[in-house]
Formats: structure tokens, sequence, C-alpha cells
């Protein structure tokens, strides 16, 4: 089972270039319990830079640069299927 609305979607969000950006994100209810990646434009997030964590839904990039700014979608997955939160947009200035 994987339910289709997030229980949390992420929200845009602005920050100054070198401060930390957080995009919060709660996965549909499911069975099993889904668990969730990060896409930036469409791309998956690779959590091992240095700069990115992923825990329990929350997306924190330290230390943001021009680059990070674009549009952000979480995604919930379990063995059923995927489902794609509404996307949130980083500006970084």
């Amino acid at each position: 089972v994987l339910r289709d609305d997030f229980r949390q979607n992420p929200t845009d969000v602005v920050v100054a270039a070198g401060e930390p950006a957080i995009l919060e994100c709660q996965p549909p209810r499911g069975h099993p319990e889904p668990t969730i990646y990060w896409k930036k434009d469409k791309v998956r997030i690779d959590d091992r830079e240095e700069r990115i964590s992923i825990r329990g839904g929350k997306l924190m990039i330290s230390n943001t640069r021009k680059s990070d700014a674009g549009m952000y979608i979480c995604v919930g997955t379990n063995m059923v299927g995927e489902r794609d939160s509404d996307p949130a947009e980083l500006t970084v200035f």
C-alpha cells in the first residue's frame, strides 16, 4: 500500500549563499513504511556529498551555493511504487 497524499510537502526556501538550507518532507503513509529520497531538477541527489545530509525526510544543505538553486522534489518509495511530492523551489541569493 502507498497512499497518494504526502503528510508534508516541501515548501519554497530562500537563503543567502553560505547559509544552510533545510527542506522538509513527510512521505505518504504506506505499508511497508516508505523511504524517501530527493531529486533536484529531476536528478536524484547524492547524499554522499559532504554538504548534503538527508535525515528523516529533511534535506539539509550546509553552506549553500548559487548552484544549489533549483526545483526540489521529495520522492516517497516502497515496494508498491513511488510518489512525487509537490515541487519546492530553493532560491540562493
